[in-house]
């Protein structure tokens, strides 16, 4: 994914959703982009996506770890992840 790159994904009954945090085995969380805060885990597969609604704690955790990744490995990227982390959980 690109430095600016933003990922959005349409759910079936919730509508837009955005990537919150890139997670591990191809399992992002994303979070609903219009109604109440929903997070997701999702596995995109060649036929589609599966949906798994994950507590905010959870989403929360995900997305520390992946923080903690980049800080780990000195991604360019750290700054963008950061601040969606500040815009989605503070």
């Amino acid at each position: 994914m690109g430095s600016n790159a933003e990922r959005y994904l349409n759910h079936p009954t919730f509508g837009m959703l955005y990537l919150v945090s890139p997670g591990r085995e191809g399992r992002d969380v994303y979070a609903t982009l219009y109604a109440q805060k929903m997070f997701f885990l999702v596995t995109l597969q060649t036929r589609g996506a599966q949906f798994e609604v994950i507590p905010y704690m959870d989403a929360r955790h995900h997305a520390e770890m992946h923080l903690k990744r980049c800080q780990r490995d000195g991604s360019i990227e750290l700054e963008r992840w950061q601040e969606l982390f500040k815009q989605t959980f503070i």
